[in-house]
């Protein structure tokens, strides 16, 4: 079983998310769906596909205008949610310290993090990308976890320009990423590859070794565009 995750980001509208939920029931697989959608669309009836959020607060209550608590987001019946996402680090400046409170909250409320990890363009070039991996894997996961948590690898210099790594690099950050978090007692955490994901690439990333699915953007808001990404994968 793969995990095909869609990240719908600041797009979408609940009808389009309707008629998404609608056209996936009729889909034959095995892979586990999930639909990271804004936070006006949770609660929506998703049938046999999982929804999540795409953030969370780093706090659990109080005067922090304008911010959505994992307890609130659990109350919608959601079941996971994105923390640490390139762009929350880039646009909101988010560390990994940041991301592993988030994280630690998502699992008391009893959601599934999907914890993201990856290097800029600056660090690749730097040749720095081996060690900003495996320090957000460290770093951004909460310790003692005993409940389950994804981790996605994010390559923040793809994200958005349709450039995607080699093979080899894919396989060599998700090795470093299953290695670490086999040291760190997690085995068995799925690891997800998200950067460019679309049709025509998904089977061959996901054959790479240790990529346990696959973290989808702009071709997660169409079902023509998502259906053939999680049948590509038996």
């Amino acid at each position: 079983m793969k995990f095909i995750a869609g990240n719908w980001k600041m797009n979408g509208t609940r009808t389009a998310l309707k008629e998404m939920v609608d056209a996936l029931q009729n889909v034959d697989t095995e892979n586990k769906v999930i639909l990271c959608v804004p936070y006006t669309m949770l609660g929506l009836n998703s049938g046999k596909v999982s929804l999540g959020a795409q953030d969370v607060s780093a706090h659990e209550k109080g005067a922090y205008t304008g911010e959505i608590s994992a307890a609130m987001i659990a109350e919608t019946g959601a079941k996971y949610v994105i923390v640490g996402h390139s762009e929350r680090r880039q646009y909101h400046e988010e560390t990994n310290d940041i991301v592993r409170q988030k994280a630690e909250l998502a699992l008391s409320a009893g959601l599934t993090p999907i914890i993201c990890v990856g290097e800029t363009m600056e660090e690749k070039q730097a040749g720095k990308t081996m060690a900003v991996i495996e320090s957000g894997v460290r770093e951004s996961i909460p310790s003692d976890v005993n409940q389950d948590i994804i981790v996605a690898y994010e390559p923040r210099w793809a994200i958005g320009a349709g450039l995607t790594p080699t093979e080899a690099e894919i396989a060599e950050a998700h090795k470093l990423i299953a290695d670490t978090l086999n040291n760190m007692g997690l085995y068995g955490t799925p690891v997800l590859y998200g950067a460019s994901v679309k049709a025509t690439n998904a089977a061959e990333i996901m054959s790479i070794p240790n990529v346990d699915g696959v973290l989808v953007g702009g071709a997660s808001l169409k079902p023509d565009d998502f259906i053939p990404i999680i049948t590509s994968v038996k």
